[in-house]
């Protein structure tokens, strides 16, 4: 896989950090958004992913808003299960899976989505949410979905009533873990896979270092439990190696940290969330790095 068609703008930060309400309202203003779609878009980049919680609904709204304004329309993920503010519903009933994508609509100014994800795997019978979106599909009011954030054994129980178009899941180098099972499970059900975090909250691009106080704004000062794990004196021993590749290539620990996923043979495309619009070059650079077979799994041992 090389190319900006297989890169998706991830769009979680927009007026919030991902789902969490405490953080609604943060993340980057209506403005920075504007700007780093402006120049994904400039890019090449025609992918958005967004989900209905991202900000309480601001992400969407603001793709919306800049859809309108500019005349442009990527193609849309969006996802529902998480809360849209603190003490809402939540999950994949039939009833709120069918408002929440009204709702969405509504706030992106679309008639369809492209993609639907459930957002988690199901909290209620499998059956139930896959004929949920099956529903929705059915209406037209997206053209296809699929799930997030799901193990081998949920996308089984999920594949035992429906075939979904695609699994979203953390992959990197420093989460490798679907490599095992789940990427294999999906390519014998023909299902495309696509990779977020693939510099792992930005550990892979070396602004963690052990001893060091965490950067002001960062992952692991404002959502650190999913990150808490690389804590370890392995993953700074490996990310030292990392670093020492890099330089022997020239390149940064990021773009190759990147590259390792964008050349994954069983990953059909990536999001990346760029915090500003300069942080792109790293998608362009990434881009532009060719690792074979061998490299791949050398730098994949950085890592035991």
């Amino acid at each position: 896989m090389a190319g900006l068609e297989h890169i998706a703008l991830g769009c979680g930060n927009f007026g919030g950090i991902g789902s969490a309400p405490r953080f609604f309202g943060q993340g980057e203003s209506e403005e920075e958004a504007f700007a780093i779609m402006d120049s994904a878009w400039a890019l090449g980049m025609r992918r958005f992913d967004t989900a209905d919680a991202y900000g309480g609904g601001r992400s969407e709204s603001w793709i919306g808003r800049w859809i309108a304004a500019t005349g442009r329309r990527p193609a849309i993920t969006t996802k529902t299960f998480n809360p849209m503010e603190e003490g809402a519903d939540s999950g994949l009933g039939r009833e709120r899976v069918l408002r929440q994508i009204e709702t969405s609509l509504e706030r992106l100014g679309v008639d369809a989505v492209d993609l639907y994800l459930m957002h988690e795997a199901p909290d209620v019978p499998a059956g139930d949410a896959v004929a949920a979106f099956e529903e929705v599909v059915a209406s037209g009011r997206a053209h296809a979905w699929g799930v997030s954030n799901v193990d081998a054994a949920q996308l089984g129980d999920v594949l035992a009533q429906g075939r979904p178009a695609l699994v979203q899941n953390s992959f990197s180098l420093l989460d490798p873990d679907d490599d095992e099972e789940l990427l294999p499970l999906c390519a014998e059900h023909g299902i495309a896979y696509q990779a977020f975090g693939p510099l792992a909250g930005g550990w892979l691009t070396g602004k963690y270092r052990r001893g060091d106080s965490y950067p002001a704004g960062s992952r692991m000062t404002q959502r650190p439990e999913g990150y808490r794990r690389f804590e370890d004196e392995r993953v700074f021993a490996g990310l030292d190696r990392l670093g020492e590749e890099a330089e022997r290539r020239d390149e940064s620990m990021g773009a190759l940290g990147l590259a390792w996923v964008l050349s994954h043979p069983a990953v059909e495309s990536v999001v990346v969330g760029p915090r500003r619009p300069e942080h792109l070059g790293l998608v362009r650079e990434a881009l532009a790095i060719s690792l074979s077979a061998g490299k791949r799994a050398e730098l994949r041992s950085l890592f035991p």
